[in-house]
């Protein structure tokens, strides 16, 4: 098992398959990234191909969903008592 800039390579989640990718492509890609290995570069282009997608389909969600949060309940923490008039301790 190798370890690269993505993590361990564990081969139970993988699968070998042949591209036809553009050597000049590929080795741009790879230079601009600074990765040493093609997999690498292919794995860290897809997941970035992705993660942009999800953003975008998270914008167009914006202002679609209604929560309702009460965000001064949501912000204190557990075990502490609310913070409001005459909680302060004087000295």
């Amino acid at each position: 098992m190798t370890a690269g800039i993505l993590g361990p390579r564990l081969n139970l989640f993988r699968m070998r398959t042949t591209l036809d990718i553009p050597e000049d492509l590929i080795e741009e890609a790879r230079g601009l990234l600074r990765f040493k290995s093609k997999t690498d570069t292919v794995v860290f282009a897809l997941r970035e191909l992705v993660r942009r997608h999800r953003i975008e389909d998270l914008k167009r969600l914006m202002g679609s969903v209604e929560l309702h949060i009460d965000l001064e309940r949501s912000r204190r923490r557990p075990g502490k008592p609310p913070r409001g008039r005459g909680s302060a301790k004087r000295r």
